[in-house]
């Protein structure tokens, strides 16, 4: 199993890598050169990459765009050597949100019903898979890339990075981004983007919740990789149990949620590196993970 250390040198990301290069959900396979591909996923150490791979569009959420990034989170999700996923782009736009050319009437109502559940299926796998995902932005996110953000376990991001719901300038509320971004943020701020379309700042993103640490451009790949590989420190099943429970227990109230997490406590302590974990701190030692959701004790 590969091991969850990457090289330091310089700060840079050095990947003994394979690139998966998707075209919608279907590998191309047409003549002549290649398109480009909407998204391209790279894994190395425990840390897969996905980016967003269409500047020239801004990276928009496109259907094809989604239904790639849909199948790069799901690939091999439930594999040891996946420990977090990191989600970034190319260019200076993180996201500019849907395409809105496939949001005419030409398209019709059914096309766009597909649009808008793959985007909402893809913003629940992000929170519902085993693994933390993480946001990397160095540049715009607006609308449904706003969104994206907001559904990210976390995300770091640069000073120049401003964050927008701008739907209703262009008559489309931004009803879908609501659902991630009302969760992150205080709720009148969160009116005051969706009334407004104004962008905040990478600062005030910060300040309000929206995104976990703001840092200068230079240092955005060092900060972001130090938290995976921090993540990659830790038991699999034990992160991936941990970060369902706060998923469930933040849409309980108070009692049912202290219910629901002093069970899992329990499951937790259950767990194989549950015990190793706490042995390890006892004999003054560095836990050894096993990394299998294999039981100590009923």
């Amino acid at each position: 199993m590969a091991g969850c250390f990457l090289p330091r040198a310089a700060g840079l990301f050095h990947l003994r890598r394979t690139t998966t290069l998707l075209t919608g959900s279907r590998f191309y396979r047409g003549q002549g050169p290649e398109p480009e591909p909407p998204t391209v996923k790279e894994q190395s150490d425990g840390i897969r990459r996905i980016i967003l791979n269409n500047p020239k569009k801004r990276n928009a959420l496109s259907l094809s765009m989604l239904e790639s990034l849909r199948e790069n989170l799901v690939t091999d999700v439930d594999s040891d050597d996946l420990r977090v996923i990191i989600i970034s782009a190319k260019g200076s736009v993180f996201s500019s949100g849907h395409d809105l050319k496939e949001l005419t009437s030409a398209q019709g109502r059914e096309y766009h019903t597909k649009v808008f559940h793959t985007c909402a299926e893809v913003m629940t796998l992000i929170q519902d898979i085993p693994v933390p995902v993480v946001a990397m932005v160095n540049g715009v996110a607006t609308a449904a890339g706003c969104q994206l953000v907001a559904s990210c376990d976390i995300a770091i991001v640069t000073e120049k990075s401003t964050f927008a719901t701008p739907g209703v300038n262009v008559g489309l509320f931004c009803s879908t981004p609501a659902v991630a971004i009302g969760r992150a943020v205080p709720r009148k701020v969160a009116m005051e983007m969706l009334l407004t379309g104004t962008p905040i700042s990478a600062h005030d993103a910060l300040l309000h919740g929206l995104v976990s640490k703001v840092v200068p451009e230079e240092r955005l790949e060092e900060e972001t990789l130090a938290i995976a590989r921090r993540v990659c420190q830790a038991s699999r099943p034990v992160v991936a149990l941990g970060k369902a429970t706060f998923q469930r227990q933040m849409s309980q109230g108070r009692d049912a949620a202290y219910a629901t997490a002093s069970k899992v406590m329990v499951d937790n302590l259950a767990l194989s590196d549950g015990q190793e974990g706490i042995r390890a701190f006892i004999e003054k030692r560095k836990p050894v993970w096993s990394h299998k959701a294999e039981q100590a004790h009923d």
